[in-house]
């Protein structure tokens, strides 16, 4: 008998057993089988090692019988389910495009037909109203395949090839391939399972991309292709060889230069290459130095700078072509204590600039002779704002994006000249939404340790605060990534159902600037965890819900948030939602061969020392796992899962059921065919969404 025919046989047993339990469903048991991890710091003994074998008949039964477990407790939500899913594919309109963008004689978008679960990536030549010519067919291509996803389209110099990559497992390795947009068909090309990171030389005939290490994922090697070569004989152009960074590779917008970015949590170094003499050599920008960050690019005489150098919040700098360490580094834009310096883009004669101030993030744009400097203004309490793509060096009009919990995804045009902002497109939301039917709100809670944590609130008007409405509150607070207010119509069938939907900005992000990530980091990280707890309660206290119908959610570290917070105030949830969530944090960071961990010991600490062993045990949710009643809880993960391995929430999830107390249900539901970013698709998404919603919805007792 194969593994995989074991396999199915252990499965059906495990749910004959489930179904024909008299008193309903039965979760699954998985064995308990303890095995040793030894450390520096210490030994523990872990009962679900074993989960970690992948491919092991035992395991995928496991699995299998779990995903078998969900689909009969969530049975009664079919039908809620169903009109969930209803209304959110009803909001999205189905044949929409992006708005174009202009560049080297072509318009470029993207768009979906109606009912395509995959973007059509095209473009017309001189106008708008010009015959459109589609370069790449997301949905004939993965028309046949459980998961698909293309990443690394870029069109040649001289437009005439596009490069693209496909990964049909989940596990974020790309196939390379180059398409002639002249004849429409494929050069024999194929560069096999990389990272999908892949620029052009300005010779059109010369491919520079990334590979990753097959065991760690780490993407640690650049290479040269010249096409019509073997990718066999590719040229190693850069190894990056502490395992603590990974590296990447990218062309300047002015065309002139290719990067070569290597990156760790505190540090980065740049290596540069006219993009013209492609088989030339790559020059250090400057060497790695130890907590110096710093980002390029390229405008005229001179490269700018974003760095942290002597400024927390990072500053904008210049520096002549030949002359790049940072002893020639002249300061533009100064260090300011209360506003982060988020990102930059270079144009001919000016620059646009990302900046964060008071929680929010503001655009700015200043011109290199002084005559212009402009903070763009917006309207709504809080809201997400960006510089979009802007691919010309040559324009007086910057194009952004702006978007609020009550405002859809939106793009303008601003020009310079006339001071003049003009609707290029905004998400079309179907189903009968109107923006006046909901209020958002902007709050500054006050934490145990008395720092004020951002709180970005919608529902729908006519609202009371009166602790009868139900709350979902997320969060996310690792890795400095700030999570802005940003508008989301499947959050419209909660709101429309009584729901209040919060953000908790915890600290980890960089929401109140750089000392916002700093305060939620290594041994400090616990301030993450207490953030949103007491954010929680405030919302409870001040009647914007109450613990019998709050529920929390946060995706991978924010899954390893949710995990903490369910072990350290179980009684403030009705219920929990934990996607894709890091939850065996010590074992995972003790383990260098899996994906990831040697990059984050600057993110976590690294549990070979004992001060970072004990501080991490004390929060790890696997590890704190206690006989208490826990919450009505849902968790996801992915089998291929490239950044939290599925056998993290498989653990928690098994010593969670042999531990907890009470009759809350906890349901773990694995996708068979996806990674750490769910299912693929437009739709399909949408389908976990629903499962999401209706776990909700029926702890709560709304059946429609």
């Amino acid at each position: 008998m194969s593994k995989y025919a074991k396999a199915m046989l252990i499965m059906s047993l495990t749910v004959g057993m489930i179904a024909g339990c008299s008193r309903g469903p039965k979760p699954p048991e998985a064995a308990v089988k303890p095995h040793e991890i030894v450390a520096p710091a210490g030994t523990r003994v872990d009962d679900y090692y074993w989960l970690n074998q992948r491919d092991d008949p035992e395991v995928l039964a496991y699995l299998n019988a779990e995903n078998a477990y969900l689909d009969e407790v969530m049975a009664p939500t079919r039908a809620l389910q169903d009109t969930l899913l209803a209304e959110m594919k009803g909001r999205i309109k189905q044949d929409d495009a992006s708005a174009p963008y202009f560049l080297k004689g072509y318009y470029y978008y993207t768009r979906y037909e109606k009912g395509g679960e995959y973007p059509l990536y095209c473009r017309r030549q001189g106008s708008m109203t010009a015959p459109e010519q589609v370069m790449l067919d997301g949905n004939a291509m993965g028309k046949d395949e459980g998961y698909f996803a293309l990443r690394g389209v870029e069109v040649s110099p001289d437009t005439k090839l596009v490069v693209y990559g496909v990964d049909t497992v989940g596990r974020r390795f790309y196939d390379l391939h180059v398409r002639d947009l002249t004849t429409g068909r494929d050069l024999p090309d194929v560069i096999a399972q990389v990272t999908g990171n892949v620029t052009w030389a300005m010779d059109n005939r010369t491919l520079f991309y990334a590979r990753q290490d097959p065991e760690t994922l780490r993407s640690y090697q650049i290479l040269r292709h010249e096409l019509g070569t073997d990718p066999g004989q590719d040229v190693l152009v850069y190894q990056e060889d502490d395992d603590t960074f990974t590296c990447s590779v990218d062309r300047t917008k002015s065309d002139r230069y290719l990067v070569i970015d290597c990156e760790q949590t505190l540090s980065t170094e740049s290596r540069i290459l006219e993009a013209d003499n492609p088989t030339g050599k790559f020059r250090v920008f400057q060497p790695r130095t130890r907590d110096l960050e710093y980002h390029i690019d390229h405008q005229g005489d001179r490269f700018l700078i974003r760095t942290n150098l002597d400024a927390a919040n990072f500053r904008l700098m210049e520096c002549p072509l030949d002359r790049t360490d940072f002893v020639a580094w002249h300061e533009v834009i100064p260090h300011r204590q209360d506003v982060l310096l988020e990102d930059f883009d270079v144009f001919a004669d000016w620059i646009a600039l990302e900046e964060r101030f008071g929680g929010l993030t503001h655009i700015r744009v200043k011109s290199d002779d002084g005559a212009l400097d402009k903070i763009l203004d917006f309207d709504d309490p809080t809201w997400a704002a960006w510089i979009g793509y802007n691919p010309q060096m040559k324009t007086d009009v910057l194009r952004y994006g702006y978007s609020s919990l009550t405002t859809p995804y939106t793009t303008y045009d601003y020009d310079l000249g006339t001071g003049r902002r003009t609707l290029v497109k905004q998400q079309e939301v179907l189903g009968g939404f109107d923006p006046a039917n909901y209020q958002s709100e902007y709050l500054m809670v006050p934490a145990r340790d008395g720092v004020k944590v951002p709180v970005s609130l919608v529902y729908r008007k006519g609202f009371q605060p009166d602790g009868t409405h139900p709350l979902l509150l997320y969060g996310y607070g690792s890795y400095g990534i700030s999570m802005s207010a940003r508008f989301n119509s499947q959050v419209l069938s909660l709101l429309d159902r009584g729901f209040v939907y919060a953000i908790a900005h915890v600290r980890g992000g960089q929401e109140m600037g750089r000392w916002w990530y700093e305060d939620g980091k290594l041994l400090k990280k616990k301030n993450t965890f207490y953030d949103f707890i007491d954010c929680a309660r405030y919302l409870a206290d001040h009647k914007y819900t109450a613990t019998d119908r709050m529920f929390a959610m946060g995706g991978s570290a924010g899954g390893l948030l949710m995990g903490a917070v369910v072990n350290m105030a179980p009684d403030l949830w009705r219920g929990v939602i934990a996607h894709v969530p890091f939850v065996d944090v010590v074992t995972t960071m003790l383990d260098e061969s899996i994906p990831l961990t040697t990059g984050e010991f600057d993110e976590w600490g690294n549990p070979k020392e004992k001060v970072y062993y004990d501080y991490m045990l004390s929060y790890s949710p696997y590890d704190n796992v206690t006989r208490q009643e826990y919450p009505a809880m849902l968790v996801t993960t992915g089998l291929h899962d490239s950044q939290v391995q599925y056998f993290e929430p498989a653990k928690w999830v098994a010593k969670l059921r042999k531990l907890k107390k009470g009759d809350n249900i906890l349901l773990l539901k694995i996708n068979m065919e996806a990674g750490h970013g769910g299912a693929s698709g437009r739709f399909r998404r949408l389908q976990e969404t629903a499962l999401s919603y209706a776990f909700m919805l029926d702890q709560l007792g709304i059946e429609q």
